[in-house]
């Protein structure tokens, strides 16, 4: 499996040949690119640390703290964490900057590399290039020993994340407290075990977890989409809960089940949560190309204007940023508060999603019904290499010309009542086909024909 190098981070599997894999080669050249870096801007910089649960986390924790000790950083551990935890408390610190380790909803034998800037956001791309220039060559200058950096623990980095969140004015903890919520919350062996405890007992909510222990041994799929999350629906129902959590292993996206056991949709996450924060406070939205259109229409119908971005969490935060947007998110399950940090969280969109419940005084499914109802379509192809990507996204441009395709992150075509994205993954060497339409069939078939037209031209191997 490649290494695969993006603004989502320097991610790949475990183990294997160097500059093919993430090997431990590959964990130092980056990190030490990232740690000259930071020297060149801070005089004596500091970076935060922390990783999810997987069984290398270990390891890859030990290899970069301390090569930046060696590079002359000081290094805050914060151990087993969650991504919008280190985001978070880089951003209220005076860290110059942070790493979380971590492959998000990737399986288990990847890892990855997310790298910080000081305001606990994801890296630009410009400094990511930088990173991998400086990496290619080698040529890196490790501290003598009286300049060695230092390395301290900071165990109160999730309890400050949390009461983070709950300072929010937008989460309405009285209220929630009151609803006296039952929930079910699948943490995917990683560390919103460790996270969610925390924000439920403080909101007084009955909670229950599965698959709780923190061993890195996924007992699901972890990317958390609804054919993965049988086992939670099936909780839900038995416990009569009125509502199923799910998370990725790190923490950032987030995905509902209703109290019936039925999926909420993923898509629905940002929708939700857009719609509560619109009725408190009026602005712009941003989602990227690859979401629903009910983010946009849930906006119209308060007044906003919405704007869309490429897929990425870094693109989001810049578009937030540029329309100063209220809130923000990905159709993946990823809310992005601005008021608390600039990241997908899904732990504030938990504590933004039982404010709207409570609110609302519905369940889950009621709740549901009163949104647009789009159905959408994700398949993904394997492509031979990024030469046929490139080829392949140029043969539906020319097909579909007519229809003005959006061009910012691979081909976007919108039709009256619906639309369809092809684009390159920025996370696995694939390309990834989504439709929308007010039915499934009609969502299918949008993909079905995109497969097809690629398929006429290029082999490919469907995944």
């Amino acid at each position: 499996m490649p290494l695969i190098k993006s603004v989502s981070g320097f991610r790949g599997t475990i183990g294997g040949v160097p500059g093919e894999n993430l090997t431990p080669l590959d964990i130092i050249k980056f990190t030490s690119a990232y740690a000259m870096l930071l020297l060149e801007k801070h005089s004596k910089p500091s970076v935060m640390v922390g990783r999810d649960g997987r069984i290398s986390g270990t390891m890859v924790q030990g290899l970069v703290i301390h090569n930046l000790l060696a590079m002359g950083i000081d290094v805050i551990d914060l151990g087993l964490s969650t991504t919008p935890t280190v985001e978070y408390n880089v951003l209220k610190s005076n860290a110059s900057g942070g790493i979380i380790l971590t492959a998000s909803h990737n399986q288990r034998h990847w890892n990855a590399l997310k790298m910080l800037n000081e305001q606990g956001q994801i890296i630009s791309k410009s400094f990511g290039q930088r990173i991998l220039k400086i990496a290619a060559t080698g040529k890196f200058k490790f501290a003598s020993v009286d300049e060695l950096g230092q390395l301290t623990e900071f165990k109160e980095a999730m309890d400050h994340h949390i009461q983070g969140i709950l300072s929010l004015d937008i989460v309405n903890s009285i209220a929630i407290k009151k609803r006296k919520f039952q929930v079910v919350i699948d943490t995917i062996n990683s560390t919103g075990s460790l996270a969610f405890p925390l924000l439920m007992e403080a909101l007084d909510i009955q909670y229950e977890i599965i698959n709780q222990k923190v061993d890195g041994k996924f007992k699901r799929d972890p990317e958390p989409l609804a054919k993965n999350l049988s086992q939670l629906s099936q909780k839900v129902i038995a416990t009569k809960a009125d509502l199923g959590i799910a998370v990725d292993p790190d923490v950032d996206r987030l995905v509902l089940i209703d109290e019936k056991g039925i999926p909420f949709g993923e898509e629905y996450t940002i929708v939700a949560c857009t719609n509560y924060v619109l009725s408190h406070k009026k602005g712009a939205t941003v989602s990227n190309l690859s979401t629903t259109r009910a983010v946009r229409d849930i906006t119209k119908q308060y007044g906003g204007e919405h704007f869309t971005s490429s897929v990425g969490e870094f693109f989001v935060v810049e578009k937030m940023k540029q329309v100063n947007a209220v809130i923000g998110g990905e159709g993946s399950g990823g809310v992005i508060y601005p008021k608390l940090h600039y990241g997908r969280d899904a732990l504030n969109g938990v504590a933004l999603f039982l404010s709207l419940l409570a609110q609302r005084k519905k369940t889950v499914s009621a709740l549901k019904q009163e949104y647009p109802q789009y159905y959408m379509c994700k398949d993904k192809l394997r492509m031979d290499s990024k030469q046929h990507i490139k080829k392949a996204l140029s043969k539906i441009k020319e097909l579909y010309q007519k229809w003005n395709p959006d061009l910012t992150d691979g081909v976007k075509i919108d039709f009256d009542q619906s639309w369809v994205h092809i684009r390159e993954s920025n996370t696995e060497p694939i390309v990834r086909i989504y439709a929308e339409a007010h039915s499934q069939k009609k969502a299918d078939a949008l993909v079905h024909q995109i497969q097809k037209q690629i398929k006429e031209s290029f082999d490919f191997l469907r995944v």
